[in-house]
């Protein structure tokens, strides 16, 4: 195996975030198969909860989902209350998957620069 050399995480995914009440929940969905494999033992819930400090989550769960290469992360109480309550800019977490996308994380080379095994799938089926 080559050495890692860092990566920004959405080289190898893309995520979407939002709320549910005072939590947030960012879903994470790898690029390929080899991303979902390599991210299973990098992207913990320990890293999350860590790169996300400044807001104090109570605890960060992590959700596998190996069927949709995919990471789901529940960030509790982090939203000071929900959207109703909250005077944040993102009251919502909107944004948080983005941020967590800028996340600088270790990736060997065969996970580096590969296609989107989800977009190759896609085309193949339309042709």
């Amino acid at each position: 195996m080559n050495p890692a050399k860092t990566v920004r995480l959405s080289e190898l995914a893309h995520g979407r975030s939002g709320d549910k009440g005072n939590h947030a929940n960012i879903g994470i969905a790898c690029r390929s198969e080899a991303a979902y494999r390599h991210l299973t033992t990098v992207l913990t819930a320990e890293l999350v909860a860590e790169y996300f400090r400044e807001l104090g989550p109570s605890r960060v769960v992590r959700y596998e989902l190996p069927n949709l290469l995919a990471f789901n992360f529940v960030l509790y109480d982090v939203l000071d209350g929900g959207a109703s309550r909250s005077l944040r800019i993102d009251s919502q977490g909107k944004t948080l998957a983005l941020q967590l996308l800028e996340m600088e994380v270790p990736a060997p080379q065969e996970v580096r620069g590969q296609k989107s095994e989800v977009r190759d799938q896609k085309s193949k089926g339309r042709s």
